[in-house]
Parts: C-alpha cells; sequence; structure tokens
C-alpha cells in the first residue's frame, strides 16, 4: 500500500482526513478538488494521524482454533444492490483440519449481517457470530476436510482503513473494497491472517452497465436481465487481506509485458473512470518497463497465469496492492506522472507483500520497507546514483517513532516504510551490491507463494553474504533511532605532511553503541579528494590520517548509506 515519501500509506492533508473518516460506509464519498502539489508537501506531516486506524490485537482477534484449521479454497459470490448499499452474499468455504481434534471451526466475520444459512459438509449446522467470531460445531466424527457454506446478506460495517464500501463519484456508483491490514471479515467469513493462503474464485453481480474486478482471470461473463454476473479466478495463493472486489462504470484499456524469457505475455489492465481515462492512459504507460526492471532485478513477475491491473477507487488516500488488480486513488491519476512513486510502489508488492507474503503483521516491514526501497532502485536504475541518493534523502527523518520489529497496532508509519526502505539500503552498503541483489532473488525465490519472518530474510541474507549480521539486525530492527554523531577534527604538520585526528562521538539515547561502516571524504587543500572506511563499533573512536596537504573540509556517511546525522563539535 502506498504512498508518501515519509509515510506510504497516506498521501492527503489532515482536512481530507475529517473529511473520509467520519463517513459511514452507508454514506457516498465525495471527492474533494486538492491541489496535488499541496499533497506532495503534506506527506511528511501525516503518519501521525490516524489513531483510529489500528490493527486488531491478533491475540483478540485470532483464535488458536483457527491456526488449526488451512483453508484451501474459497468460493464467494456477492449479489450488489449500490442504492440500498446491500448485498447478498454466499461463502463456500474449502479447508482441512490441521488438528483432527478439534470440535468446532472458528473463523473470522462481523457479527451485523443477517445470515439465512449455514450448511457444513452439505449439512445444515447451529452457529455462533459474535464481535468478530464465527463459530460452527463439528458433529461429524474423524473428518479431516470440510465444506462450509454461509449464506447473508446486509450492509457492512466501516471499519479499518476503508473497509467495504458503496460509495458515488459524479452520481455514479462506486464500490470497492479495502480489508488491510485484518479486516477482510467485515465482508466475508474467513481465516483473517496473512499466513493461510488460500485459492479463490470471486463471482460478482451488479447492474449490467458496470465492470465487475477482482482478483486472478477473468472466467465469464453471463448476463440475466438487466445484470451481468463476472466470474473471476486465482491460480495463486491469496491471503485475505489481499482479496479485492471492485465494481463501477470503468472505461477500460490495455497493455502487455512479454517475460524475460519471451515465452509468455502478461495482460496488463486499466479500469478508470471516463474522466480519468486520457490521464491514465499517460500515467500508466510505463509499467512494462517496470515491471522488466523488477523482474529483471529480483526475479519473474510472480504471477504470469494471471495479470497485472489497476482500478481506479474512491479511498483518496493512496493506493493498495490488491493481488494483481492494485487500487489506485483517483486523485492520484493526474495524466503528468506526478505520482509515478505510488505506482512503483504498488508493482513492487506484487513481489514484496503479495507473492512474498509477512508472517505475522510485526513483519510488515517486509512489505512496506521494500516496496519503499524499490522505488529507489527503480530511480537508481533509470537516472544514476544521484537519483538513489536523493530518493533515499526523501526517505529521511530524524526521528523514526519505535521499532520495526514491534510495530504494535500502528503498522502504517514512517518507521515501517522508511526505516525500513533504509535498513535495506543500509544491508546493501554492509554486503555490496553484487551479494545484495543476491540476497533479494534467493529470498524472494524461497519464499514465493509463501510467507516470511525477518528471522527468515535475515537467514537468507547470511546464507548468501557470508556474513554474521546480528549485531546489524538487532540494532536496525529490534534497536530504535539512528545513528547520532558528534565528531571534531584536529590537525598538525608533523615534517612533510599532516597528522590528522578524527574524534567521533555516538550521543543517541534510543541505542548504546551502534556498529557500522563509516565512509570519510576529505578534500585537500591542493582539490584532492581521499575517502577512507573505517569499521565503528564504539561509542568514542579516535581515528588518525595521515595526509600529504592541508585538510580543506571533512564530510562524514558523503553518499547517504547510512541513517545517520552528524554535527561538527
Amino acid at each position: 500500500m502506498s504512498s508518501m515519501r515519509i509515510f506510504k500509506k497516506i498521501i492527503f492533508s489532515a482536512i481530507l482526513v475529517c473529511l473520509f473518516s467520519n463517513q459511514d460506509t452507508n454514506q457516498n464519498i465525495v471527492l474533494a478538488e486538492i491541489n496535488p502539489q499541496l499533497v506532495k508537501e503534506n506527506k511528511q506531516t501525516y503518519c501521525s494521524r490516524l489513531p483510529n486506524y489500528v490493527a486488531q490485537a491478533d491475540d483478540d482477534y485470532i483464535s488458536e482454533n483457527q491456526r488449526k484449521i488451512d483453508i484451501l479454497h474459497y468460493d464467494l459470490s456477492f449479489d450488489l444492490y449500490p442504492e440500498d448499499k446491500k448485498f447478498k452474499a454466499v461463502a463456500i468455504i474449502k479447508g482441512k483440519l490441521i488438528n483432527e481434534n478439534l470440535e468446532v471451526i472458528e473463523l473470522n466475520f462481523y457479527n451485523n449481517f443477517k445470515i439465512t444459512e449455514v450448511k457444513l459438509n452439505n449439512i445444515q449446522t447451529e452457529f455462533i457470530c459474535e464481535g468478530t467470531r464465527f463459530t460452527v460445531p463439528i458433529t461429524e466424527p474423524s473428518i479431516d476436510t470440510f465444506t462450509l457454506k454461509v449464506s447473508y446478506s446486509g450492509t457492512p460495517k466501516k471499519a479499518g482503513l476503508s473497509g467495504f464500501v458503496f460509495g458515488k463519484k459524479n452520481g455514479n456508483s462506486f464500490i470497492y473494497n479495502l480489508s488491510e491490514p485484518n479486516y477482510a471479515s467485515t465482508w466475508f467469513p474467513c481465516n483473517d491472517f496473512p499466513t493461510d493462503k488460500a485459492l479463490l474464485d470471486m463471482k460478482i453481480t451488479n447492474d449490467s452497465s458496470n465492470i465487475s474486478l477482482s482478483n486472478g482471470n477473468l472466467v465469464d461473463v453471463k448476463t440475466n436481465g438487466s445484470r451481468k454476473i463476472y466470474h473471476w479466478k486465482t491460480v495463486y495463493p491469496i491471503s485475505t487481506y489481499l482479496i479485492a472486489i471492485y465494481s463501477s462504470d470503468y472505461e477500460t484499456f490495455s497493455d502487455e509485458y512479454v517475460s524475460l524469457d519471451g515465452t509468455q505475455t502478461l495482460s496488463l489492465q486499466y479500469y478508470v473512470s471516463q474522466e480519468k481515462l486520457e490521464e491514465a492512459k499517460r500515467d500508466f504507460a510505463e509499467h512494462p518497463k517496470y515491471i522488466r526492471f523488477f523482474a529483471e532485478t529480483f526475479g519473474e513477475y510472480p504471477f504470469m497465469e494471471e495479470k497485472y491491473g489497476i482500478a481506479e477507487f474512491l479511498w483518496q488516500a493512496g493506493a493498495m496492492e490488491h493481488q494483481t488488480i492494485t487500487g489506485v486513488a483517483s486523485n492520484i491519476i493526474t495524466g503528468s506522472k506526478y505520482f509515478e512513486d505510488v505506482l512503483i510502489h504498488e508493482l513492487a508488492h506484487h513481489w514484496w507483500g503479495d507473492a512474498v507474503g509477512p508472517k505475522s503483521w510485526k513483519d510488515i516491514w517486509l512489505n512496506e520497507g521494500f516496496s519503499t526501497y524499490s522505488e529507489a532502485l527503480y530511480y537508481e536504475f533509470k537516472s544514476g546514483k544521484g537519483a538513489l541518493q536523493s530518493t533515499m534523502i526523501s526517505n529521511y527523518r530524524d526521528n523514526f517513532p519505535g521499532r520495526l520489529s514491534s510495530p504494535g497496532s500502528f503498522l502504517f508509519t514512517s518507521t515501517v516504510y522508511n526505516k525500513g526502505a533504509w535498513v535495506l539500503h543500509m544491508l546493501r552498503h554492509e554486503t555490496g551490491d553484487s551479494v545484495f541483489i543476491k540476497v533479494l532473488r534467493k529470498y524472494f525465490e524461497k519464499y514465493k507463494y509463501r510467507n516470511a519472518s525477518t528471522a527468515d530474510f535475515q537467514e537468507i541474507c547470511e546464507q548468501v553474504s557470508g556474513k554474521n549480521l546480528d549485531k546489524f539486525f538487532d540494532q536496525w530492527i529490534n534497536g530504535e533511532g539512528e545513528i547520532e554523531l558528534e565528531y571534531e577534527w584536529k590537525s598538525e604538520k608533523e615534517e612533510d605532511e599532516y597528522e590528522n585526528s578524527l574524534f567521533l562521538y555516538q550521543v543517541q539515547k534510543e541505542y548504546d553503541t551502534y556498529h557500522f561502516p563509516l565512509e570519510v571524504l576529505i578534500q585537500l587543500e591542493n582539490g584532492e579528494e581521499e575517502r577512507y572506511l573505517f569499521e565503528i563499533n564504539s561509542r568514542e573512536t579516535q581515528i588518525e590520517i595521515l595526509t600529504i596537504d592541508k585538510v580543506k573540509f571533512v564530510i562524514l556517511n558523503p553518499d547517504n548509506w547510512l541513517l545517520m546525522s552528524a554535527r561538527e563539535l
């Protein structure tokens, strides 16, 4: 999800958030006209203004029973009635019991719907739906697989960053959802944690004037009187928070990407409102180039048997990487490529987050930090090292609150996105460019269509680099803050050379002693430049440097490889 430099989820100012935060799903969403330049300038101030948009704690939301169930397939059918802001739905859920001694099946599902039928293995059964817990008793002896059918209707509750929305734009119906991190259960019963990936069939019925979209491939479209039924199917496992519905009177256009080996063609499908069509054609035109770069860098696009798509939606706070069908805010589509970084970020999520998912929401930096750094990698590829530096500088702030290892309920912060990107940037400096790319490729290949933790990623890093990275991961993942240096430079002439002393003092309060490679650039009075690389591993360090000429100035960390501030005494 994106996009902003400091906070990649939210791009608009607090004024716009006030417009949306109090809206109920039953209300029409009205788009505000926002100055894009003002939007971009306000990106860095937003991350502290989302106290209500938090993840539900797993301890309360996910039961031990749910972890003993493996969902294999969701077959979801939604009959949409936009004017009433309601739907009728049927969820057919196939799964297996990891523990055969279970007496009940527990899933996540909000309790505000009218449930008309529940069947377990084709036998009508009792159930309990309280809060967000849906419980069905197991009455058959010794079953190891099950098929659960739930028929229900109603209006979804608004929850999380958006939920399931019946909105309007220019008088036209606009239906979409945003379930990250754990709000898929606001609209269908599910095992709503990222490691329980499953296959998906999605059938969406709406007025025939609307195009209805979901993940994967379009199987067929059937007409039933004045209504159309779109059937979409995935052939790759998907996490519940990445399951998507979009339905509106979209205009559509397409493009294609050819795989690196030349044997497959990927359909690129774009769906926008009529008034955004020409702007979208300009903004989305570079996607084949983006995909090719990421494929060459990380490994082939992981959903080649399906598609990559973008659908306009009305959540005006950014974009969302629904698997194979990214949702993009209307105001990001400008025709000027002003929000290209958002598009690159969401595409990168199809490697980092969609294909390789997090083992828990504590590992969300593996989604967002990776996708944020992918932006920097693309701009480096496109425009050189200077673009890499400027992109990372734009991701810098002098106070990243909290730890990457424990984001708590607030998952969408500058720490997760931007410090996460800085960790990868510093890891690259620690291992070297070629090893770093090998790390990413091996990590992607090993955990593709699966889920990984920070510990899993560290293990790959150490295997490929041959280095013990315990200290690196401890200080940057478990530690708080950043390197804060104060330094002094003293120089004395001795015969034909100068004896120079560089005194370094780590003064940060959040973390005792960082270990890091520090590059020092020295320019001499004669105009020559010299570079040195030192391993720093103590709170106070004295470095001796001999030069043939007097030193004009000294720069620490000249290429901005370290998350660091430095002040000369």
